[in-house]
């Protein structure tokens, strides 16, 4: 049986529904986002981005870090240390090339949109960032692939720092829509998240109670899986505990019945 949830939110907030496209519904592009937490003084606090009103998707959202599956990140030469691909691919239901571009594009654009960098040299997890900043900028202009970026700085990707968390998928009236497996992560000692993206006009850390208060009183926009998303990390005490976090993934497809001043969201398995 679907799950009905109602958002109490102001008229133009941004998560109503759309007029049915002429056609058939677009298919869905993969895509990963990643859920960074850290433990603040009053408990867990995420890193959350307001995203350019002009954005095709999501445009003046608040969002989690992340993005598309670039066809570059299902490149196997990629140093790994974590979890494997068919473990991924257990978790969220899909192949193990999908699995590996996912995660690897879960580490890419985090470093792309929050300068987090989800990476080691050797064992030693990175915590300073400052030497890769070119580096960052030609991922994010498409001229580096990841798997050229960790090569050439002897970096090896870490998987073990990413846990499952989520898998939804836009419905299919919308025109642009993503099939996107959310991941949690921690935010590595040493290294500090920033918005320094073109895609986002402010940044930082946020409890997630404050930012659904915040939603609820129409400072910000949450689109319905950033809503939950934020409701179920409000559970936590700390974000270890979050990310330890035992979860079962499947795909989740809302379907928004606007209602007044009210959304409806009706969660349906994809």
């Amino acid at each position: 049986m679907a799950e009905e949830l109602t958002f109490d939110i102001p008229v133009g907030a941004g998560v109503g529904t759309r007029a049915n496209a002429d056609g058939e519904p677009v298919t869905p592009k993969d895509a990963a986002t990643v859920i960074l937490l850290r433990d603040g003084a009053e408990g867990v606090e995420v890193f959350l981005q307001h995203r350019v009103k002009g954005m095709p998707f999501a445009g003046g959202m608040t969002v989690f870090p992340g993005g598309g599956v670039d066809s570059r990140d299902v490149d196997t030469s990629v140093s790994w240390a974590g979890p494997e691909p068919a473990w991924w691919a257990e978790r969220f239901g899909c192949d193990e090339s999908l699995a590996r571009a996912l995660v690897c594009a879960a580490v890419r654009e985090t470093f792309e949109e929050s300068g987090v960098l989800l990476a080691s040299t050797g064992d030693t997890v990175v915590t300073d960032t400052t030497p890769y900043h070119d580096a960052r900028e030609k991922l994010v202009s498409r001229e580096l692939s990841l798997a050229a970026f960790l090569e050439a700085n002897g970096l090896t990707l870490r998987a073990d720092l990413l846990r499952p968390w989520a898998n939804w998928v836009t419905p299919p009236q919308e025109p642009r829509r993503y099939d996107t497996c959310f991941f949690v992560a921690v935010l590595p000692e040493g290294q500090q998240a920033d918005g320094a993206t073109s895609e986002a006009v402010s940044s930082g850390w946020q409890r997630p109670e404050e930012a659904i208060a915040d939603a609820k009183e129409g400072r910000r926009m949450l689109m319905p899986p950033t809503w939950i998303t934020l409701a179920e990390l409000g559970e936590f005490d700390s974000s270890a505990a979050a990310q330890a976090a035992e979860r079962e993934i499947s795909k989740i497809m809302p379907t928004l019945v606007r209602d007044g001043d009210k959304v409806r969201v009706i969660l349906d398995p994809a």
